[in-house]
Formats: structure tokens, C-alpha cells, sequence
């Protein structure tokens, strides 16, 4: 990255749905924002009123959910104007972001007023999503030309990764090379080196994808029920599959794309797929355009006076109760948790869903090679962007090593779908895959030189998936210990939903003794969907339903045991959390030396959900945490109150940044990384700080001070209104009032000095008092059976 270039001031030009939230995404990396947009018609002499269009946008999306801001309060970093009063203050600005109307016309007039106020050497950028980007800056200046080139978020900015950086002839690299490198780091993206070709990349092969299913399911009558329960999380692909998908995109702006597709690349050999089904036309003929008219594929209605989620009837275009779908092939796959082994049993399938998985994907898999070197020249590209755009979980060329190439080629051609000849060329040289991994680095295969090379920008990111066949040097049935370099070591748990059991806390405990006696640090981090979701419950009910009480006590004090040895280890122990930490995740978080989480970290004591308190040793470090606050006056009880909701509304963080407002992170000590590809490299480089300055084991606490029954009054005095307003039950009651109990010290007359083994064992006999309790079983298994909390 070019040293002398500095993002500390970006415009944005254009509130709409994707302005306003990408002005939230660089006030969420700490840029300062200018956003402008059209001053509305006839409107006043006044400032609100001149901004009134920009104005409500930001309110807007602001309050949508799921938010487009890290903390409410990084919203002050994003000032509002209008193109009539305010584009002078671009001179100011250090990157300019062009987020208009999709008509070339309007940007190129806009581009026009830019010219006359941005400085030499200032980033603009265009956020088309299909207008070709050389066509934009005819007329403009060299130096504008210089500093122009697309750059292409997708819709939510801040939670979908893919970036795509569409240069012109004219773009210089080193505009190139900052933009990709700043994507990245600063944005957390995956940036991705794209043509201007029509509709890039990402949306070139999505669309293809959807456009072929929907062709598909014309063709065969599946229906929109059936099509969805196959191309969701079954095939690593999000919750929300093929429909739901295009229903929150919008019908219209998929119709669009395929369009523009269809009129922009008349010799793509799929042109004809790129036809609109006639099905399709009638929903948008009835503007049934998904959730933004609250109805498209699936809509929510009332029957009888109950909410009821039904689907579209494709062939009456009429709308029924959505149906259950099962497959035979989906039954026997569910235990299945290695992707590559799922997919290869779902194509061979001799079933309804076989047909359709090879149908549409061997179409896919032919296309994407064939837009090879036309919208890219390295495959690897076309699977970043599909898994960031698009949340695939494995894009078309590594399904199709998943699948095996060469007997995936075989059965392409049997079906009619022969893929590009540079792919025959790439059998023929001996290179049997797309991708391998040698020397903890993955690697693809470079159609030019016929040699693999390693994926540009990724020496750097430390991932356990390239170095774990290699570096493991220990393993039990849930976890494994990877030595990560310069004496740092990993432990990364790999259960269901990463939950804590026997076999993670065995694991936690070997990887704290190995580091202790051979290595400088121990990092724990993983790279499953979320870094924990907590303890196993299921675990923690079978034990109460058969009042196994002691054995049951056993195990919550190897708990809390093992997160003291976190705390008190001899060496510096770093957790990197992503996604979601809840729980005994979160109370791992608690105890570590240092916490480097990824921006999206969901961090929460979540226990009271389920009729418990923290029980690993979190209900104590809040009273610790509480005890470093303390100061003399009614802040006491302030504090006291705000850490008691905190577990008692099972608060849980929307990104890390919160969770520092809700006390779970600590300011001044922990981390936030916005690229989740540096996490693990991040957490060991803080790790070796921390080693080599001269860590000093910590001592365990027996200073920690307690309020007693000078605040655990207000506690029982705040559950017992919140009752009587009918916003808890009786049960909420009782947890509450235990809860209580142990962040207050217990019923001590006066408030007084304890010791952290004082308040673990009022945190474990609250607990298991509770794990006694009907209406606690009751709520733990409501989330074992469905996943939803009970509240009784």
C-alpha cells in the first residue's frame, strides 16, 4: 500500500439504500464521512430542508435492522449535505464514491461536478453494479481518469464481504493496488480484481446461477419450497437459498441485471437463459417484487387471525401455506458434516434431488469455465467472489474439486454440458484439481503457465484449514492443537455449533500444558461458523433429568476450573472470537489475557434463556469487573444495576464494538479486527507481544469487593416490579433473585472483601440449584428440541 495515501475523509454521493449504508461501513472503520444527495423539489431556503432527502435516508437506515453501524454512536462521524450547497467539501476529501442512480447519463453529470471541486490526486470511484466503467469518465480529465475505477459493494455493505475493483485502461496500479489492499484490511472485505465486463463477476455467475433455477423449475414444476430446502445450508449456501434470496434483493433488480445481461452480452453461448420465464413477468407485472412490497416468492399474511408464512404456487400464481419439504438423500447426509463428502453423496443421488443438483450445477460448473479469461483471468477469483458475494460456503470450481474434475468432466459431457477446453488442457498436463495445498498455503492453478501458484494476498492470513494436515501435533474428538509458528500454538474446537463438553475442555486444558511447558503463548481460535455458541446443554440436561447432582457439580467446576487456568496459566493466553460467542464462549472471552475479536463477534451470557446463570465463571468476572468499577456514592448501584440486566436480558452484542459498551470486552486491553482473514495472524502477533515484553503469571484475586444486601435489595426489588408489570414470569423471578445473590456476594451484611473461590462456589450451587428446577428443564429442552426460548 502506497505509504503517503491516508483514507481519512470520504464522500458519498447518493443516500439511497446503498449510499447511506456504505457511509455507515467507513464510519464504522473510523473514516469521516460526507454524504450528499439531491436537494428535493421545491423546497425551502433552510438547511433541513435542503437536506431533508439525505437526511431521512441516514435516519432510515440507521434504523434498520440488522444494523448497518457497529455502535450507534459512530453515526456522529457521518455529516450530510447536498449537491447544490455542499460538493465544495469534497476538496476535503480523500476518496469520493459515487452511489447515484443507475443511468450513465446522471453519473456522468455528476462526475462533471466533481471534476470542478475534487483535488488532484483524489480516489473516485463508481458503485455500478453493471454499467460498463470506462464509458463514465468520457470528457474528464487525465488525472481524473488516473484516479477513477469501479468499486462495487454488495447490498448489505457492512456484512457481505465481496468488494470488486473494476479498473479502466486508464487506472493507475497503484490506484489498483491501494484500493484492493485498503478493501481488505481497513474494510474487511474480500476485494476481488475484476473486468469491466457486463455485470463483472460476482453477479455474472449469480445471476447465471438463479437465472438457470428459475428456468429449471419451469421446465419441471419443483416447487419454490422444494427448490430453497435444496440450494440452502445443505449445500453451504445461506439460510435464505435460491428465493428467499431473491426476495430480499428485490425481483426487480434481478430482472434488471438478467436484462442488462441479455442486451450487454449478446455472444455469451447462456444468452438465451438470460430470457425473463413468463412466470417471472407476472410477478413483476403484479409488483410482487419480494420483501419490499411484502410479497414476492413468499409472503406473511393473516389466516384466521394467525401469521402464516406461505409460498408462491408457480404455475397459478397463487399463493398457499408454505409446505415442509423432505428428500430421502437430505435424511442421510444430515450426519454428514464435511461438505466434500455431502456433496459427492447429493449428486449421486438417484432421486428428485440428484437430477436437479446436476442439472443446474454442471451448467454452472460449464459456464463459469467458460467465462474464463473473459471476466477473469484466475478461477480462484470467480469462487472468492461468489463465496463473499453471495455467502457460498464453496464457490463453482471448488465444489467441482469436491466432486472430483476429471470424473465431474465425464459426466458434464453425458449430460450435455461440456466445459471449456482449458480444462481438458489442464487434465491432460498432469494437474488433476484446481486447488491444492503445499507449504501451509493454497494454491490454483494458473491456466497460462499450466503451474500452480499460491492465491495473491493470502502469505500473510494465517489459516488453519492450509496448515492443520501439517501442524497438528494434537488432536481428540473435538478439538486440535496446531503449532502456529515463532512458539505460538492454536486450539480450535470443531463440536456441533463449536459447544463446549468434556472433549473442549480436555482439550483446553492439554493445549494451556503443552504451551506451558515447551511453547511462548496459546491462541484459541477457529474457523467454523462461529466460534461458540456455549456449553453443551444437552449435556447439562441429561445430568439434571437424571439428577446426577454430583456428577453434574463435578463437571461445572472442571468448567470454571479450566477458565481459572485460562486466567492464571503461566504463559499469555489470546482468544479470537468471530461471529457468535455466547455463553461458556463468551466466558472463555472473560478470563483471557487478551481478546482480539473480529468486528462481527455476537458476544453474550445468554444462560438466562435457558432458566440458568452463568456458570463457568462468568456471574463472578462481572462481579469482579463490578468491583474494579466501584467507586464510593450512588454510582455503586448504577453499576450494580447495568451488569445485572446485562445477564438478566441475556444481552448480546451486535458486533465487537458493543461488546465493549456491554462490559463484556475490556477497553484498553482488547481488539478489534475488521478483516476476519487476519484474525489468527493478529491474536498470535499480540500473543508473542505480550511473550516477549515478560508475561508474569497472574495471582489469583481475593480482593474482589461486594455490595451484600446493599444491592441485593435492588435486585430483588427490580425483578419483583418488572413481575408485576407482567414483563418476567415467576421463574424469571427466582433466576433473577439468584443471580442477584452471587454478584452481590451473597446476603453479607455490609459490603465486603471476597475471593474469587468464594464467588465460584455461590455461582455453582446457584446453578445447580436451578438445574433442579421443572420450569428450567422445561427451557432447555425447548432449545435442544427447537431452538426457541421458552419463556414460562
Amino acid at each position: 500500500m502506497s505509504a503517503k495515501r491516508i483514507i481519512k475523509k470520504a464522500a458519498v454521493l447518493g443516500s439511497g439504500v446503498m449510499g447511506s449504508r456504505i457511509a455507515c461501513h467507513f464510519a464504522n472503520v473510523g473514516v469521516q464521512v460526507l454524504l450528499l444527495d439531491i436537494v428535493p423539489k421545491d423546497a425551502a431556503t433552510d438547511k433541513k430542508s435542503r437536506n431533508k432527502i439525505v437526511d431521512d435516508a441516514l435516519a432510515f437506515a440507521l434504523k434498520s435492522n440488522p444494523s448497518p453501524i457497529y455502535l450507534k454512536s459512530f453515526a456522529k462521524r457521518i455529516t450530510t449535505g447536498n449537491f447544490d450547497d455542499d460538493m465544495p467539501k469534497i476538496a476535503d476529501c480523500d476518496w469520493v464514491i459515487e452511489v447515484v442512480v443507475e443511468r450513465l447519463d446522471i453519473k456522468q453529470q455528476v462526475f462533471e461536478k466533481v471534476e470542478k471541486f475534487r483535488k488532484p490526486g483524489t480516489l473516485i470511484t463508481t458503485n455500478t453494479s453493471g454499467i460498463p466503467i470506462h464509458l463514465m469518465t468520457e470528457g474528464r480529465s487525465d488525472d481524473f481518469k488516473q484516479h477513477f475505477c469501479g468499486s462495487h459493494f454488495f447490498n448489505p455493505p457492512r456484512y457481505l464481504k465481496l468488494l470488486e475493483i473494476i479498473p479502466t485502461k486508464d487506472t493507475s496500479p497503484e490506484v489498483v493496488s491501494f484500493l484492493m489492499e485498503f478493501g481488505e484490511k481497513f474494510l474487511g472485505k474480500t476485494t476481488v480484481l475484476a473486468k469491466d465486463t457486463p455485470a463483472f463477476i460476482g453477479n455474472r455467475i449469480g445471476v447465471f446461477s438463479i437465472m438457470s433455477i428459475l428456468h429449471y423449475v419451469d421446465k419441471t414444476g419443483m416447487t419454490v419450497e422444494e427448490v430453497d430446502k435444496l440450494t440452502g445450508p445443505v449445500i453451504g449456501h445461506p439460510k435464505s437459498a435460491t428465493f428467499r434470496t431473491t426476495d430480499v434483493v428485490g425481483l426487480d433488480t434481478m430482472i434488471h441485471v438478467a436484462n442488462g445481461l441479455k442486451e450487454n452480452a449478446p455472444d455469451d453461448e447462456a444468452n438465451a437463459l438470460f430470457s425473463i420465464p413468463e412466470y417471472v413477468s407476472g410477478m413483476a407485472k403484479n409488483n410482487w417484487l419480494g420483501s419490499k412490497t411484502e410479497q414476492g416468492f413468499y409472503k406473511k399474511t393473516k389466516v384466521n387471525g394467525k401469521s402464516e408464512f406461505q409460498a408462491l404456487d408457480l404455475k397459478t400464481l397463487e399463493y398457499k401455506p408454505s409446505q415442509k419439504v423432505k428428500f430421502p438423500v437430505l435424511e442421510t447426509t444430515k450426519t454428514v458434516d464435511n461438505m466434500s463428502d455431502r456433496l459427492k453423496m447429493l449428486f449421486a443421488a438417484k432421486d428428485k434431488a440428484g437430477d436437479f443438483y446436476r442439472d443446474v450445477f454442471y451448467q454452472l460448473f460449464a459456464y463459469a469455465s467458460n467465462r474464463i479469461p473473459e471476466i477473469s483471468d484466475e478461477l480462484y477469483k470467480i469462487d472468492a467472489a461468489m463465496n463473499a458475494g453471495f455467502g457460498w460456503e464453496m464457490g463453482p470450481f471448488e465444489k467441482w474439486d469436491a466432486l472430483g474434475v476429471e470424473p465431474t468432466v465425464k459426466a458434464m459431457e453425458a449430460a450435455g454440458n461440456k466445459p471449456a477446453q482449458w480444462v481438458y488442457d489442464m487434465l491432460a498436463s498432469g494437474a488433476k484439481s484446481f486447488y491444492k495445498i503445499e507449504d501451509g498455503h493454497r494454491q490454483y492453478y494458473d491456466i497460462p503457465t499450466k503451474t500452480y501458484k499460491i492465491i495473491p494476498g493470502t502469505e500473510q492470513f494465517i489459516l488453519l484449514d492450509n496448515i492443520r494436515a501439517s501442524k497438528a501435533i494434537w488432536k481428540n474428538s473435538g478439538t486440535t492443537i496446531t503449532d502456529i509458528g515463532d512458539g505460538i500454538i492454536n486450539l480450535e474446537f470443531h463440536t456441533k455449533m463449536n459447544t463446549i463438553g468434556g472433549e473442549v475442555i480436555e482439550g483446553i486444558n492439554k493445549a494451556i500444558t503443552l504451551a506451558e511447558a515447551s511453547y511462548k503463548g496459546l491462541v484459541i481460535s477457529n474457523e467454523g461458523a462461529n466460534f461458540s455458541a456455549g456449553a453443551n446443554v444437552g449435556m447439562i440436561f441429561m445430568m439434571a433429568v437424571e439428577q446426577e447432582f454430583d456428577e453434574l457439580s463435578m463437571v461445572i467446576r472442571a468448567f470454571q476450573n479450566t477458565m481459572m487456568r485460562i486466567r492464571y496459566s503461566s504463559i499469555p493466553v489470546v482468544i479470537a472470537p468471530h461471529q457468535m460467542a455466547l455463553g461458556g464462549g463468551c466466558e472463555m472471552c472473560l478470563h483471557a489475557d487478551k481478546v482480539v475479536a473480529h468486528a462481527e463477534t455476537y458476544m453474550g451470557l445468554v444462560e438466562f434463556g435457558v432458566g440458568l446463570i452463568p456458570g463457568g465463571g462468568g456471574t463472578k468476572e462481572f462481579a469482579l469487573r463490578l468491583s474494579d468499577e466501584l467507586q464510593e456514592g450512588d454510582i455503586e448501584l448504577n453499576n450494580f444495576r447495568e451488569r445485572f440486566l446485562t445477564i438478566g436480558q441475556a444481552k448480546v452484542s451486535t458486533s465487537a464494538y458493543e461488546a465493549f459498551e456491554l462490559g463484556y470486552l475490556k477497553k484498553g486491553r482488547d481488539l478489534v479486527v475488521v478483516s476476519e482473514k487476519r484474525l489468527l495472524a493478529e491474536a498470535k502477533e499480540q500473543c508473542l507481544l505480550m511473550a516477549d515484553e515478560g508475561y508474569i503469571q497472574p495471582i489469583p484475586r481475593t480482593d474482589i469487593r461486594v455490595l451484600g444486601k446493599q444491592a441485593l435489595g435492588l435486585g430483588y426489588i427490580g425483578a419483583n416490579s418488572m413481575y408485576s408489570g407482567n414483563y418476567i414470569s415467576e421463574h424469571d423471578v427466582k433466576i433473577s433473585q439468584k443471580l442477584a445473590y452471587v454478584l452481590c456476594g451473597g446476603d453479607l451484611s455490609q459490603p465486603s472483601i471476597v475471593s474469587e473461590e468464594y464467588l465460584l462456589n455461590l455461582e455453582r450451587e446457584a446453578f445447580l440449584q436451578l438445574c433442579t428446577e421443572r420450569k428450567t428443564l422445561e427451557r432447555i429442552q425447548s432449545i435442544i428440541t427447537g431452538g426457541k426460548v421458552l419463556r414460562n
